[in-house]
């Protein structure tokens, strides 16, 4: 993990880039924004940034989305005024760290912030055969595809791979190809020179220069617009890139690997995705199961991640009950071990008493999950329900097709209150599918709810 200190390093702030670097982190410093803005256009980069409150944060923010450089800023100072945290939280600041430093704390806001584990947690069978699949083509250069549902750990697998190969000194450097707008994402993977476009102040080097001699993870590969993909493909086969606005091709020496929890091969008969490239990135394909098709894993992960949250937040490590081990165990975890991680995660910071017991397992509504199991007794209830859905599709006869997937869409952005991502996974579509049918309901003169919101509160 890559750690760009922005600030007067002394005193305090020292100690946490001591605790950071004895945590594995890869420390770099910058006196100043500008210093820090020219170690990032360089092509050292950084996962996560640490700056003093000393520092404009705004103005560090403010510049950092001018130039499109996506990093997350962590604020730090020695002021125990609260004031001083909100007002660099509303700056742009992630989380503020309070100084002197607590290691605990340090190590847990990079584990959260910079979305870096290298927990890598199993029992199951299931899991054991795709790591050992993975330990056996780490070390060559293939490209590898790593597929499974949302939430399965496929970025943890990918850090695996990486770790194991003769590449593992060497940078590891991961793009959620979902995140970044269409418009950027190729500024952010090949970098561009000076006036390129609006914006381009500065040459910055892209993604694939900082992966040099290291491994690029091209995380949700499949939301890839199609026009770029064919650079894409030039970049993987000829090892060359052109940055955007450059005259030269550069050279790197990187190794692929690519994530998706969508079918690639039904994305290739859509047409919205390459079949050569699918061809190239799928030298080795390492699939993961769901959760619930790895059974003995679920107590091992949820063991795991008691005390991990326990002594992230400074709490008693509880043990689970007997009736908590089986409520987890029988349930479907349709968000797999991100899922599971939340639920473990809530279930530490609200038990009480000597162990953690099935009250503390609840939903994020406050429902627990006990009460979604459905037992003989509620036989009756689903049968209602299915005659109740019987009679909504008798309803929908008659009705547009598009009307029909109009309503979906937004009733299912509504349940997510706004949240697209989470909306696109529910619907089986794609997050740019989903963006564009919003567009057009927008232009339409529909009120879109944003995140966080949903059409009843709109309208209220």
């Amino acid at each position: 993990m890559r750690l760009l200190i922005i600030g007067p390093l002394s005193g305090q702030l020292s100690t946490a880039t001591k605790i950071a670097m004895d945590g594995g982190a890869k420390v770099m410093h910058a006196d100043d924004i500008a210093a820090a803005l020219a170690t990032l256009r360089s092509g050292k980069g950084a996962d996560l940034l640490f700056v003093d409150v000393a520092v404009n944060i705004g103005q560090l923010v403010k510049q950092l989305e001018f130039e499109h450089i996506h990093v997350p800023v962590v604020a730090c100072g020695v002021s125990g005024d609260a004031h001083v945290a909100v007002q660099a939280i509303k700056a742009g600041a992630k989380e503020y760290v309070p100084l002197p430093p607590d290691p605990d704390l340090i190590a847990a806001v990079i584990a959260a912030v910079a979305q870096e584990s290298s927990d890598f947690v199993f029992k199951d069978q299931a899991m054991a055969h795709v790591v050992k699949l993975a330990e056996q083509i780490a070390p060559s250069d293939a490209s590898v595809l790593i597929t499974g549902e949302s939430g399965t750990g496929k970025e943890v697998v990918a850090r695996f791979v990486h770790s194991k190969s003769h590449r593992a000194g060497k940078p590891f450097i991961s793009v959620n190809c979902a995140a970044i707008p269409e418009n950027l994402l190729e500024s952010e993977l090949f970098g561009h020179e000076k006036g390129a476009f609006t914006g381009a102040l500065q040459r910055r080097i892209g993604k694939f220069e900082e992966a040099d001699g290291g491994t690029l993870l091209l995380d949700e590969i499949s939301e890839m617009d199609v026009r770029l993909q064919a650079k894409l493909l030039r970049a993987i086969q000829e090892r060359v890139i052109d940055r955007v606005g450059g005259s030269k091709p550069v050279s790197v020496n990187i190794r692929i690997l690519a994530t998706s929890n969508r079918n690639l091969n039904q994305a290739v008969r859509e047409g919205v995705f390459r079949e050569d490239l699918l061809y190239r990135l799928n030298v080795v394909n390492l699939a993961l199961p769901s959760l619930r098709q790895r059974p003995d894993d679920i107590l091992a992960l949820a063991k795991h991640f008691v005390t991990k949250y326990s002594k992230a937040n400074s709490v008693m490590e509880r043990p689970l009950a007997n009736e908590t081990e089986r409520l987890l165990q029988n349930n479907s975890w349709p968000g797999n071990v991100r899922e599971l991680e939340n639920t473990i995660h809530r279930a530490v910071l609200i038990a009480t008493g000597d162990m953690i017991n099935p009250e503390a397992i609840m939903m994020p509504d406050g429902q627990g999950y006990g009460e979604m199991s459905i037992s003989p007794a509620q036989d009756g209830i689903a049968r209602q329900a299915a005659m109740t859905a019987e009679a909504v599709t008798r309803s929908l006869v008659g009705t547009k097709l598009a009307d029909v997937e109009r309503d979906l869409i937004l009733d299912t952005l509504d349940h997510c209150l706004g949240n697209r991502t989470h909306a696109a996974n529910i619907l089986g579509i794609s997050i740019r599918t989903l963006r564009n049918k919003l567009r057009q309901y927008n232009e339409e003169g529909l009120e879109i709810p944003n995140p966080g919101e949903a059409r009843s509160a709109m309208a209220g």
